[in-house]
């Protein structure tokens, strides 16, 4: 047998008795005290050491708070759907509650429901759950008299009373100058601007110019600033340069016959005689005053104002052309080899096309051709090049269908009950016919279409033909013709 060591025995029964002790202790310390809480983690401990326990940590429950609510809510809820709506409001409120939550059909029938019990339930539910004393009103007096000037308060910034008009508008520029360009660097000398040390005599004789060649341009000066958009509106210099000239003015405007038919000159002056059927004296011609002399009589009825003249008084635009479109349905004929249940129909479209001249010639034309493939063939030109059936290859083809014409304006002689400035507005066009017998006469009246343009509509007043060898007038229906509308053609330039 092995000998035994009595300090190793010693040792060991010494260890057997402490491990019993605590064992002991441990037994009865679980049996008297509630388990303690797991040690709190101590701060030196690394980030991952935390993830991995945030990782296994079930979240915390507050059954004092949280599970109360829940519960209630969920009552309120079941005895909110268990409560069926009785009055429009009630329906009203349910609807607008099914709408947010997205049950857009229940809520759509909850407030036909609501609607049709009381249609003015919206207003009770607006000042139900959004009264106005909900909202803070606006002071009554914004700009009180008793707030000390000297504070930037937004009481001193009250509007100055009504808009003004655009009369009194510009008259506040007319004591402002052209401002010059300021320096592109601070302390530097700005950049010349040699037109603002232009007197204003120079000023005018320029934009006089610019408005012979081009009075949309001269217009648009305005936009640059102030001080010429007072030139511009309130010179009437300018505007009388307009008026009384050929360019644009009433100095290209005929009120007589000034060719025939056919664009020939007249063999007799352009004298109007009046004939008076009663008596048995003869005719006796009558010449009409100059256009200049009717212009300047016609000053005052436009409150003695050019610029007013020029944009209301009757004319004819050159730089375009007129073009009416008329559509109308046609009935059609059903198959004879098939049963069908409906008749067929035919949309119809075709255009009506008149360009008018400086010489007072025009040229009419009627065609199915869109306008894009019409207006820059409507030419003398390409009128005569086309005549009796010549140069069918080229695009201007279309030319061949068209008529040659004359224009003229209405007159005091037209309308002798009217006043002299009601008088005018009428046009009066005449056309060679489908052939050589016949001739064409259309009365048209001039009038605005849209916001800002003037003269750029004719109206239909009639539409005849007339039989030279018979001296027979036909009258032509206008059951589908409509107005014809002005379209600015940039390849005629000023018109010819």
């Amino acid at each position: 047998m092995e000998e035994t060591n009595p300090e190793l025995e010693a040792f060991r029964r010494q260890w057997r008795e402490e491990v019993s002790a605590k064992v002991g202790n441990s037994k009865s310390t679980e049996s008297t005290k509630a388990p303690r809480k797991p040690p709190p983690i101590p701060r030196s401990s690394t980030s991952k050491t935390l993830q991995e326990h945030e990782d296994h940590v079930e979240p915390q429950a507050f059954p004092g708070l949280d599970e109360p609510r829940r519960r209630e809510s969920v009552v309120v809820e079941s005895s909110k759907s268990s409560k069926e709506p009785q009055s429009a409001l009630e329906h009203y409120e349910k609807a607008v509650e099914r709408e947010n939550q997205g049950n857009l059909g229940d809520s759509l029938n909850l407030y036909r429901k609501a609607f049709r019990m009381d249609h003015k339930v919206d207003q009770k539910y607006k000042s139900k759950h959004f009264p106005p004393s909900a909202f803070t009103s606006k002071p009554s007096n914004p700009n009180p008299s008793n707030a000390s000037p000297t504070i930037p308060s937004s009481a001193h910034h009250s509007l100055d009373g009504p808009p003004q008009s655009l009369k009194e508008l510009i008259a506040g520029f007319s004591g402002l100058s052209i401002e010059p360009a300021p320096p592109v660097i601070e302390g530097t000398p700005p950049p010349p601007c040699p037109i603002a040390e232009l007197p204003n005599e120079i000023m005018v004789s320029v934009l006089t110019e610019v408005a012979v060649l081009d009075v949309a341009s001269f217009v648009r000066v305005a936009q640059v600033c102030k001080s010429l958009a007072y030139i511009v509106l309130t010179e009437e210099q300018i505007w009388k340069r307009i008026c009384v000239g050929s360019e644009f003015g009433f100095g290209a405007m005929h009120y007589q016959w000034q060719r025939e038919v056919l664009g020939g000159l007249l063999n007799e002056d352009p004298l109007v005689f009046q004939n008076d059927s009663d008596s048995e004296e003869p005719t006796v011609p009558i010449l009409l005053p100059d256009k200049e002399v009717i212009t300047e009589t016609l000053l005052d009825a436009y409150s003695s104002s050019w610029q007013q003249m020029f944009r209301n008084r009757p004319r004819i635009r050159f730089n375009g052309c007129y073009i009416s479109t008329v559509n109308y349905i046609r009935p059609g004929q059903a198959s004879a080899n098939q049963v069908t249940w409906n008749s067929p129909v035919h949309i119809v479209t075709y255009y009506r096309y008149l360009r008018f001249f400086r010489d007072g010639t025009v040229i009419s034309l009627v065609s199915t051709d869109e306008p894009a493939d019409v207006v820059h063939h409507l030419t003398k030109e390409l009128q005569d090049t086309h005549r009796e059936g010549g140069a069918l290859h080229l695009p201007s083809v279309v030319m061949k269908n068209s008529l040659r014409g004359r224009w003229r304006l209405s007159t005091i002689l037209d309308n002798p009950e009217a006043s002299l400035k009601d008088s005018e507005g009428d046009l009066f066009v005449e056309t060679e016919g489908a052939n050589a017998r016949y001739m064409y006469r259309m009365k048209l009246a001039l009038r605005s279409a849209g916001k800002g343009a003037r003269n750029n509509k004719l109206v239909w007043q009639g539409f005849w033909n007339y039989n030279l060898l018979t001296d027979d007038t036909g009258v032509f229906t206008l059951r589908n013709d409509k107005a014809f509308f002005f379209s600015r053609v940039k390849s005629y330039g000023m018109g010819s």
